[in-house]
């Protein structure tokens, strides 16, 4: 992903709103973006590129096809799919486009409004199975084709990536392997040769030949890696940790404009969980890393190194000195805070509650110490299918989070209001409620970001 502080969105942004000379009303416009979200939450393809449906539980992905995507399908199998996709296409085609957006000091979108669409997914015409088996097949689609549309790969993974299919789609998505199917092998096998290499140039040396600089920053590393994800046992196994630390001390070694900060520890893990998906089976609990071959370790490693890479050149200013780029997200978080929720805007306000007091975890870690580890893979699903645009969507989805405590928070003081951010009530979330997070991003970042006129203050 290309740095830049004005990225150009027309590739992943959604649609901007038209201009409509009738003399359709504030109301009716309201009803319209209400459907739109309704038609969101059941599947519909709404204005944009998104195709938001409902996910299966945990249990039920366990259900889904074997790890060979290129499988034959049973005739029952087929026939299901088939009419899934008939449906699918004849509710697109009905869905209606979109219209103005309202005027912001009589919208009044509220959780409630959200959590009333989506209780028509229970009703929807499409079971989540049937639903989830006919995108498992525009998966298999896009991904078994001699050259994968990355467009299309995008509108897909927003919704969420099957988790067999994840580690192939992520690859694809940061842009680490070529969309073309001959060639990925070989730029595969040469970027983990040069993975290698700056092991072996800057990892596998003695301190005598670091500078000080140098041994501070792997003393600090090897500090921060047991303390990574703590309630999963996995991270810390001791070789688990030993790879975390060679990837972030290479990459850090790489990239000395900012070096190693805390908190990118943990932006390694969401890769290594998929990466190792390809070899090792059943719960994360129950994983060893040890049973692998060196081979395959440093395969992953690799993997983990250059998709870090990947992503965080699309945010760079994000770990430099001060790091401005997330100063600059946690204002303009508060400000569409303000816009859409202004009662307990203000109540934070009047409490001397600043957004950079919880807010910069949010985006230093990009929200992973915030959910249960198991939902992170699927939000990433959504931050990778972004592109570019993930630093400007990433305030949409932490003012969803956020406002998903709207009214507890009101309730509170400083002091409480502080604790109650800093240890959010999300232990036994599941994925409804992420998808529910996402839902209010995506239809909220619909509304203002192709409006600055509505932020402004």
């Amino acid at each position: 992903m290309k740095n830049s502080s004005n990225t150009d969105h027309s590739q992943f942004a959604h649609k901007p709103p038209r201009n409509d000379d009738s003399s359709t009303t504030t109301d009716s416009r309201f009803n319209q973006t209400l459907k739109n979200v309704q038609g969101l939450l059941k599947g519909r393809s709404i204005p944009g590129k998104v195709l938001l449906t409902r996910r299966l539980d945990p249990t039920d992905e366990l259900n889904l096809p074997s790890p060979d995507y290129r499988r034959s399908q049973s005739a029952k199998d087929t026939r299901t799919s088939e009419r899934a996709n008939k449906l699918l296409e004849e509710d697109a085609r009905n869905t209606t486009k979109e219209d103005n957006i309202p005027d912001v000091g009589k919208l009044k979108l509220t959780t409630s409004n959200v959590e009333n669409a989506s209780n028509e997914v229970q009703s929807s015409t499409i079971g989540a199975r049937a639903t989830d088996s006919a995108r498992v097949m525009k998966f298999t689609k896009e991904l078994s084709g001699t050259a994968v549309r990355l467009e299309r790969l995008r509108e897909l993974a927003w919704s969420g990536v099957p988790p067999y299919m994840r580690p192939t789609t992520w690859r694809l998505l940061l842009g680490y392997a070529p969309p073309n199917s001959d060639r990925r092998e070989g730029v595969l096998s040469r970027k983990r040769l040069e993975y290698l290499d700056c092991l072996s140039q800057f990892y596998d040396i003695p301190d005598t030949e670091r500078s000080d600089d140098e041994i501070n920053m792997l003393r600090q590393i090897a500090v921060d890696c047991p303390r990574t994800v703590p309630d999963v046992s996995f991270f810390q196994q001791d070789q688990v940790q030993k790879s975390l630390e060679r990837v972030l001390y290479t990459w850090a070694i790489r990239h000395p404009a900012s070096g190693y900060v805390q908190g990118i520890n943990d932006l390694v893990t969401p890769f290594l969980v998929v990466f190792l998906s390809e070899y090792l089976e059943g719960s994360i609990d129950n994983w060893s890393i040890s049973t692998l071959s060196l081979q395959k370790i440093s395969e992953i490693e690799a993997d983990c190194y250059w998709c870090l890479s990947k992503l965080l050149d699309g945010m760079q200013d994000h770990y430099t000195f001060a790091q401005p780029g997330i100063q600059r997200l946690v204002y303009k978080l508060k400000e569409i805070v303000r816009r859409i929720d202004e009662p307990v805007s203000r109540h934070m306000d009047e409490q001397g509650l600043e957004f950079l007091q919880f807010a910069f975890r949010w985006f230093n870690c990009l929200l992973i110490r915030e959910i249960p580890f198991h939902l992170v893979t699927r939000l990433w699903d959504t931050y990778l299918a972004e592109g570019d645009a993930l630093p400007d969507f990433l305030v949409y989805i932490y003012a969803s989070f956020l406002l998903t405590w709207s009214d507890e928070l009101q309730k509170l003081e400083f002091q409480e209001m502080v604790m109650f951010l800093q240890h959010l009530p999300t232990q036994n979330w599941s994925h409804q409620e992420l998808e529910m997070v996402l839902s209010r991003a995506y239809m909220w970042h619909s509304m203002f970001n192709n409006s600055p006129r509505h932020l402004a203050t």
